[in-house]
């Protein structure tokens, strides 16, 4: 894709990020539909050594999206999978070399468990450091950590890792103030991270790795905060967007394009944005399909329904650490916030215990029971066409998979010339 693209192709591809077994199985089996290889990543909060908030180790994250391609009929060698922000995200709290000996040790199960490609992410401060850090500082610290990549990857042979620098602004996962717009970043400070990279990648005799420094993660003014997307503007990122022209192997990598226009994702591939990520934007839709399901449930069922929506949200209640420091409403406005956020923090509980036994009960009535068309049209109107046509046929799990897709598919023909 990446030769491709360097060759004048407007093409790019979608990176997946997100460990819900239920959107990894819509996006593999999008994959095998369109006949495309699909990119897969996790990030460093969500799958580390010490499990992260899934529990899942990189081994075992590996294992699942295999598994799960294995189910669905998908060739192992089309699934690409990708580690977001590895570096010292999940250690800010602890003095700085402290932070660095565990990213290494994150960096080398990434790489032993057969990640290929790999964001090196030192941009945040840690205990002991000023806030923020000069390039400098962050470029040596990445070239560290592909320093333990490549000696892992050597050790376990296969396909050498490619790699992506860099950083988005604001944090991952959207931002937490109310946004009016975003300033783009400047072709200067694109050009002032690349090149203190690549001195550090020098520094440490990486020079082998750096043409695998395949994408330089940017801020080309797509962003969304609880309730509002800010649009991509391409007149405002055309600077930035001839300067990656320069630099023959490297694209732009764009973070949190969730929830923009199929237009937009399709200009940001053509002005080298070639790799897309999305994230929320899968989980709101798959919340989104959830809460659907449980109108048409209260509804077919009464006192018998599972009370999916309910449980979540009494499960946010009693453990509100993964949403607390985002949202500052009260009352009403929190509850809409909880449930509604274009950040989508409910993404956090669906494997809570009450949470899946729940959904089980969800997946047990309308096993038993089918609602009638008209009702799936009431809640869920691109699934009734789906189920109308046959290419569905009703569930939780097929109204779940098919209502991620819906997002995928905007992905796929954005990344496509």
């Amino acid at each position: 894709m990446l030769s491709e693209h360097k060759a004048g192709r407007a093409v790019g591809i979608c990176s997946v990020c997100s460990a819900h077994p239920l959107v990894i199985k819509a996006a593999l089996s999008h994959a095998l539909r369109i006949g495309s290889d699909v990119l897969i990543e996790s990030t460093s909060n969500q799958v580390n050594q010490d499990g992260g908030y899934t529990g899942m180790r990189p081994v075992d994250f590996r294992r699942l999206v295999l598994d799960l391609a294995n189910q669905a009929g998908l060739a192992p060698e089309r699934v690409v999978l990708g580690g977001d922000h590895l570096g010292p995200n999940c250690w800010q709290g602890l003095p700085a070399e402290e932070a660095m000996i565990k990213s290494e040790e994150l960096i080398r199960q990434y790489v032993e468990a057969g990640f290929a490609k790999i964001h090196l992410d030192c941009s945040m401060s840690c205990a002991d450091d000023p806030v923020p850090l000069s390039d400098e500082v962050v470029a040596g610290r990445a070239a560290r950590l592909c320093r333990v990549a490549e000696e892992a990857w050597r050790r376990v042979e296969g396909e050498p890792p490619v790699y992506i620098v860099g950083t988005e602004v604001p944090v991952p996962g959207g931002a937490t103030e109310d946004l009016a717009e975003l300033e783009v970043t400047s072709p200067e400070a694109a050009v002032a991270t690349i090149e203190a990279h690549h001195e550090s990648f020098k520094a440490l005799g990486l020079e082998e790795a750096w043409p695998r420094v395949v994408g330089l993660v940017v801020q080309p003014g797509v962003e969304f905060d609880h309730h509002k997307v800010v649009d991509y503007q391409p007149e405002a990122a055309l600077a930035l967007s001839r300067r990656i022209e320069d630099y023959p192997f490297m694209v732009f990598e764009a973070h949190s394009t969730d929830y923009q226009f199929d237009t937009n994702l399709k200009r940001l591939v053509q002005d080298h944005f070639a790799i897309l990520k999305v994230g929320p934007g899968v989980t709101f839709a798959m919340r989104e399909a959830l809460w659907a399901l449980d109108a048409i449930e209260q509804e077919l069922f009464a006192e018998n329904a599972s009370g999916l929506r309910s449980i979540v949200l009494e499960e946010m209640n009693i453990e509100p650490k993964y949403w607390k420091s985002y949202y500052s409403s009260e009352g009403g406005a929190l509850l809409l916030d909880k449930q509604y956020s274009l950040s989508d923090r409910v993404r956090y509980y669906w494997s809570r215990p009450n949470v899946v036994k729940a959904m089980e009960v969800m997946q047990r009535n309308f096993e038993q029971r089918t609602p009638p068309l008209t009702m799936v049209s009431q809640y869920l109107p691109g699934q009734y066409s789906a189920v109308r046509s046959g290419e569905i046929t009703f569930g939780v799990e097929s109204v779940v998979i098919h209502k991620v897709q819906e997002v995928l598919s905007q992905y796929a023909t954005a990344c496509v010339e």
